[in-house]
């Protein structure tokens, strides 16, 4: 059997090689840049969009992206009017390219347009002048065929932002961003009208901003429910520039438009 004699010196390297690794893991950890912390503001940390009101009001917003087909379009302004409801659609060029007479029909109507883009591109991939010309260019085509039109709203394709695609919009184009609290998820090829009725009527709340799209093939079916359900409930659909408060405002953690009281 073997003994193992442990002396005063053992001691004191092992002592100093623990020392030594200690001071190796402090330099290595003080020495690497601090981890981000998350920040719910905005994916950035600084910027959000409004995605719902903060409002004792029992009133929601409807909304409707156009960006490819109009088959359905027709018979939604239908169903919008004999329900006597304002809704706000976000049009993209390529929408109204394609059907300029059903645009004239949305604001013949009294709803509410707003700006989806020119092209429909991922903004957060473009640059702030090309992000300008893409507003720019939405907002001369809805001029040229709604002369009286006047967008103030601004929907992000893909409802992909950052700050410098907000920033642009308000600071340049004078637009409020808006995304949504509510998708009624009518742009999945397996949902039915009765799952879309159902999920927007269960996630309804005061000053929701619903989405919906303009040529998603259930939303027909599903909007009379929904409407009947909002009536049955005390709510009142708006356009979203009649639920959004007037500056003052901020935007809290979660998107939503808080407004701020004055002296």
């Amino acid at each position: 059997m073997r003994l193992v004699i442990i002396t005063r010196t053992h001691i004191l390297i092992a002592a100093l090689l623990a020392l030594a690794l200690l001071a190796s893991l402090a330099y290595l950890i003080l020495s690497e840049p601090a981890l981000p912390v998350a920040d719910l503001s905005s994916p950035s940390g600084e910027r959000l969009p409004i995605y719902s009101v903060q409002t004792d009001e029992r009133e929601v917003a409807l909304t409707f992206d156009a960006t490819w087909g109009a088959e359905h379009t027709e018979t939604l302004l239908s169903l919008l009017e004999e329900s006597q409801v304002q809704a706000t659609f976000f049009l993209t060029n390529i929408w109204m390219d394609d059907y300029p007479e059903m645009t004239e029909s949305i604001f013949e109507a009294g709803h509410e347009i707003g700006l989806h883009s020119a092209s429909h591109p991922d903004m957060t991939q473009l640059n702030r002048d090309e992000i300008k010309q893409q507003l720019q260019k939405n907002r001369q085509r809805l001029s040229s065929i709604c002369p009286e039109a006047e967008p103030r709203l601004f929907r992000p394709p893909f409802g992909a932002y950052n700050d410098a695609v907000i920033e642009v919009a308000e600071e340049k184009m004078n637009l409020t961003t808006i995304q949504w609290s509510i998708d009624s998820l009518d742009w999945k090829e397996d949902v039915s009208a009765s799952y879309i009725t159902n999920r927007v009527n269960t996630l309804l709340h005061p000053g929701a901003i619903v989405l919906f799209h303009n040529n998603a093939r259930y939303t027909p079916q599903a909007l009379p429910a929904i409407i009947d359900h909002l009536e049955d409930e005390g709510y009142r659909p708006v356009t979203v520039s009649e639920l959004l408060h007037p500056p003052p405002y901020e935007i809290d953690h979660r998107g939503s438009q808080v407004p701020l009281e004055t002296e």
